[in-house]
């Protein structure tokens, strides 16, 4: 790899490499060394304060209870298998960090907690997780008094606004692919000037770091042609929001378990228990997966975002679709659509997968698939066949994550302890705003 690495920086000439990590308050983040002092940070990589893991989104200082302070570092050490040369930055190059203290994996790093959950899927239940983001985004222009618009009034899948953004569509696919995140499809979304595009899926750890590149990419190639790029949950008060839905499949010795072999069309055993328990445990995992105050305002009935607790085939209105595939076997995988860019990937597929060995290992039954909008329901008939409405703000979800024994022993006391801290600081913080106001804090932020 030295040889390799050292080939690269020369081919690119590579002034300065960036070495990022991703926050507790789900910010990207990045400390980058000059080229001449690789030598000094291959290894050792670069320090930071541990108090970062404790910062939420709207500060540059420590949460209260955070269990952090102004004492102690860690080092960010160069994961060189996910090194790129940045298409969109010439001259700079990315490589994702993992945190250690005292020479050892630290435990409050999002990368080591999604390669702990790994683990122990596998150690538990011989299982692998194949899976992929798939995340929506607004194209804005800002105008020299600041206000923001999107780059045209188009409605979904309109083949003129694939005309009107072809330039900078096309230049973040070649960004992607040339950073080995294969482009699948994309396509205009809902909301003016809002997109989508979806990568092709892999294992845990890859997926995540395929979601970071990406948001990277798109706000850094959407610069270089005088946009602004945001993956905010909700830009707009009467436009659709912008979710990030996690699709992932179960995998052992190289066999998708998803669907049932003896039934074509059906789930196996394993993928319904996997679906119980995301669904039991998912209003304190909306802590994780959709960790924005911003998050509940997208997060409404009839626009489907998954704001109910329940599954369904090919049903848009519940939290867990199961899409259909013309292919066979078929499912082929599960979609959680309780997610958005606000949240942190090592940390939301982490949990989501914490959460789903609960299911296999205590056989939970995610009841029968729901074949309508939930939210067309009588609340007696939702009551009766246990479809609740998701929490409807992030204090909520706070809560329910302070109080689920599952997902704080995944967690570990000491993330779970950083993790809460900055969420309820954010919600003190922000929870009060009105739209406008939160938008401005949080339009960049994501």
């Amino acid at each position: 790899m030295t040889h390799s690495l050292d080939s690269q920086l020369d081919q690119h000439n590579i002034r300065f490499v960036r070495l990022l990590w991703c926050d507790n308050g789900n910010v990207i983040r990045s400390k980058a060394f000059h080229r001449q002092f690789l030598d000094e940070h291959r290894h050792t990589g670069i320090g930071i304060s541990m108090a970062q893991q404790a910062v939420p989104v709207m500060l540059d200082g420590v949460a209260p209870d955070s269990g952090l302070g102004p004492v102690g570092e860690a080092w960010l050490i160069p994961d060189w298998q996910t090194f790129s040369p940045l298409p969109y930055a010439p001259g700079h190059a990315r490589v994702m960090g993992d945190m250690q203290v005292g020479g050892q994996p630290w435990r409050l790093c999002p990368r080591g907690f999604l390669r702990r959950m790994r683990s122990r899927l596998a150690d538990a239940a011989g299982l692998q997780v194949m899976a992929a983001f798939e995340p929506e985004f607004y194209l804005l222009r800002r105008d020299e008094a600041g206000q923001i618009s999107p780059v045209d009034q188009t409605p979904f899948a309109a083949t003129l606004a694939m005309d009107l953004s072809r330039a900078v569509i096309d230049d973040i696919a070649d960004a992607l692919v040339a950073q080995q995140v294969l482009v699948e499809r994309y396509y205009p979304e809902s909301g003016p000037g809002q997109y989508e595009i979806a990568v092709r899926y892999g294992e845990a750890l890859r997926a995540a770091d395929q979601q970071i590149a990406l948001r990277e990419t798109v706000r850094g190639v959407a610069l270089h042609h005088g946009l602004r790029a945001s993956f905010l949950p909700k830009v707009f008060a009467d436009q659709a929001g912008s979710g990030c839905h996690l699709h992932l499949s179960l995998w052992r010795d190289g066999i998708n378990l998803v669907p049932d072999g003896n039934r074509p069309g059906a789930l196996s055993a394993i993928a319904l228990h996997f679906i119980g328990g995301i669904l039991h445990h998912l209003p304190a995992l909306m802590a994780i997966t959709t960790p924005s105050t911003n998050s509940y305002r997208r997060l409404q009935p009839h626009s489907w975002s998954g704001a109910f607790r329940a599954w369904g085939l090919d049903n848009r209105e519940v939290a867990v679709r199961i899409p259909s595939n013309p292919t066979l076997p078929s499912p082929t995988h599960l979609e959680l659509k309780t997610v958005d860019a606000s949240a942190n990937p090592y940390l939301a597929l982490g949990a989501v997968m914490a959460a789903g060995l609960d299911g296999i290992q205590r056989r939970l039954d995610p009841g029968a698939p729901l074949d309508v909008d939930p939210g067309t329901l009588p609340e007696a008939e939702r009551q009766s066949r246990q479809i609740d409405r998701l929490p409807a703000n992030l204090g909520e979800a706070i809560a329910h994550l302070s109080q689920s024994p599952t997902l704080l022993e995944a967690l570990g006391t000491d993330l779970a302890q950083a993790f809460l801290a900055v969420r309820r600081a954010e919600w003190n913080a922000l929870g009060t705003l009105d739209f406008a106001e939160e938008v401005r804090w949080l339009l960049e932020r994501y």
